[in-house]
């Protein structure tokens, strides 16, 4: 089983020379450390035992290198903290240590270091500082031990423990998309571009195409090698060295992620739950500007406390949305440390709950923090990060692409989880999107209730224009989803959509006395005008003559006959009964069949057969060619 051990530790208290007695590799590759005699950046080193492959990752002690420990200290399995005998507990001890806790990190072992330079009085002294350091951490039960790089007292007892610890490690499958945060970059003489890191999930295949994030960049794996070893696949939770081609080195900063091409989408802005050090002396407010360590990046960003006081006292922990000057690959459950701007040191720790988040308004802070709360309660298990996405969504809902882009979910697990919601009950799958089927029902009542409005308003209307319904019930509903949404309603009994009109299943015109006998009226007039029809505003005054009924009245009292296509509209004034119309046709027809040639018709000709005037003649021709009963011919009509 392969395992990552971090160092944490003051500097000079001997984090570097215990892991070359540990592995026989001097971690301090850079001149200038080999000059001053301290690590200053990364360091690297393997051992390799029976069962197993150890990778160590030293990190600097100097206070003005933390930057540069905390980009390799997100991706351990466990921290070994150095504490030197003849020293005890210093501030950079204490700051590393609590980095450490803030990161997550779940294991680890204590080692008292240069044990040859101290008399035990003051190692028991150093030991129970030590105790009262980590008292009720991760590290409260862990095992101590004393060691010497110089005389290698306690070095094969630290190498079989991790011997053991490794074993122990049990391979957890990660949901998320592939991932590795890149903390070195360099070349190397025949191969190229080389960067390395610890693969935070995932898998990385030999002569696949990936994406450097946030730049953008496509590279291909031209090889991978893992603890030194050439392979074909490197798996989550390893070390990783990566060959790249077509990129240049110096183009690939500490910070960028190597990633499956479209799986992450770089963000500035997530929201969080950040935890202030109880050391701190001051609150962690709104607007302050800070330094965010998040996987090997540094950004800059301000704060945003999203509670009322606006601040978070030391000691405490409250939800924070952070606002980054510079993009970042972010998934949920990330963790990440919060330095002051300046002087910088380490004043908070926190976990990526939206990595993709927008901002929030002040009104809307209690539904934030509720939907915030969810996501904690929910353990940030993937199920619990898709149906809050929905939620969040509203009825615009969620692409597949979009789910997997904002949470770094893997595409073949977001698949899973997108039906099991639906199975449950909890999502609806439309014509292109995921909707949560709470948001989806909210919509569909939200429709029902402008339809409402509208039968009341106006009861003679047939109903509700389609476009009309969608703009007011909500202007920026994708068309595919509302359509969706009417289909769904309409199998469901609530409604009914015909043409371009939609109306509750319980609507009807009901129409009064008066209104009845105007509409009986009209039906008399069109159906005795035959082809003579007058224009409808002579034909409303006429059926609404000596009575109440008002002219705009009588002219949705008359639509109730068009709607029922017992007349048919042919100009906006001038509309014919649907008998008429028809045995028209008849007429037509027989007559190219029996008496025109080549099926043409002159206008003289229409008029005769029809016995009216031009009047009507060039309207209902007109009519004729919309509806492909005739089409025109130069001065004729060719009869179709």
């Amino acid at each position: 089983m392969d395992l990552v051990v971090g160092t944490a530790g003051h500097i000079d208290h001997g984090k570097t020379a215990l892991v070359k007695a540990l592995t026989g590799i001097d971690a301090d590759r850079l001149p200038e450390e080999k000059k001053r005699g301290i690590t200053i950046d990364l360091g690297f080193a393997d051992l390799r035992t029976d069962s197993a492959r150890i990778s160590f990752v030293d990190v600097p002690g100097h206070e003005r290198f933390v930057k540069n420990m905390l980009a390799g200290a997100g991706g351990i399995d466990l921290v070994m903290l150095v504490v030197a005998a003849d020293s005890g507990v210093m501030p950079q001890t204490r700051e590393h240590f609590e980095i450490c806790r803030l990161l997550g990190t779940e294991r680890g072992l204590i080692v008292v270091t240069k044990s040859d330079l101290a008399e035990e009085e003051f190692i028991e002294l150093v030991e129970m500082d030590i105790a009262e350091l980590v008292a009720g951490s991760f590290l409260e039960n862990a095992p101590v031990f004393r060691a010497s790089a110089k005389t290698t007292e306690g070095v094969e007892a630290i190498r079989e423990w991790l011997s053991q610890a490794a074993a122990d490690r049990s391979e957890r499958e990660s949901p998320f998309a592939t991932r590795l945060p890149i903390d070195r970059s360099f070349s190397v003489k025949g191969f190229g571009t080389v960067v390395t890191g610890t693969l935070s999930a995932g898998k990385i295949r030999s002569g696949e195409e990936m994406d450097l994030l946030p730049s953008g960049v496509t590279a291909r794996v031209r090889g991978i090698q893992t603890h030194g070893d050439d392979v074909d696949i490197a798996f989550g939770g390893r070390r990783t060295a990566v060959n790249l081609g077509g990129i240049d080195h110096d183009q690939i900063p500490r910070g960028t992620v190597l990633a499956d091409p479209g799986s992450f989408k770089p963000t500035q802005m997530f929201d969080t739950q950040v935890e202030v050090l109880a050391a701190t002396s001051r609150p962690l407010r709104s607007r302050q500007r800070v330094r965010v360590h998040i996987g090997t990046s540094e950004v800059l960003a301000r704060v945003e406390v999203l509670n009322e006081s606006r601040e978070i006292a030391p000691g405490d922990s409250d939800l924070v949305q952070f606002r980054l000057e510079t993009p970042v690959v972010a998934a949920p459950s990330d963790r990440f440390i919060v330095r002051q701007y300046s002087p910088q040191f380490t004043i908070a720790g926190g976990t990526v709950l939206v990595p993709l988040a927008e901002k929030h308004k002040k009104k809307d802070l209690a539904s934030t923090r509720t939907r915030l709360e969810a996501l904690l309660d929910g353990d940030l298990m993937p199920r619990a990060l898709v149906l809050d996405l929905l939620l969040s969504a509203g009825i615009n809902g969620k692409s597949a692409k979009q789910i997997q882009e904002a949470t770094g979910i893997r595409p073949d697990l977001v698949g899973e989880l997108l039906a099991d919601l639906v199975a449950a009950g909890d999502a609806t799958k439309t014509e292109k999107t995921w909707v949560s089927s709470d948001r989806f029902a909210e919509y569909g009542e939200t429709i029902v209730a402008f339809l409402k409005e509208h039968h009341a308003a106006d009861p003679l209307a047939e109903g509700m224009l389609r476009e009309t319904l969608r703009e007011q019930s909500g202007s920026y509903v994708p068309e595919d989803i509302f359509r969706f949404a009417l289909k769904q309603m309409q199998a469901e009994g609530k409604l009914v959509s015909e043409r371009d009109i939609v109306r509750l299943s319980s609507h009807s015109r009901e129409l009064s006395a008066e209104e009845s006998k105007v509409l009986d009226s009209l039906s008399r007039i069109y159906l005795g005008a035959g082809l003579e029809v007058p224009v409808l505003k002579d034909a409303i005054a006429e059926a609404s003559a000596g009575t109440s009924v008002k002219p705009d009245q009588a002219r949705k009292i008359f639509q109730m006959l068009v709607d029922s296509a017992e007349v048919l509209k042919v100009t906006d004034e001038m509309f014919f009964a649907k008998e008429a119309i028809a045995e028209l046709i008849t007429k037509l027809k027989k007559y190219a069949e029996e008496e025109a040639e080549n099926r043409l018709i002159t206008v003289p000709e229409f008029k005769d057969l029809a016995g009216i005037s031009r009047k009507w003649a060039i309207p209902l021709l007109e009519y004729f060619d919309a509806i492909k009963v005739t089409r025109r011919a130069g001065d004729k009509r060719l009869v179709l």
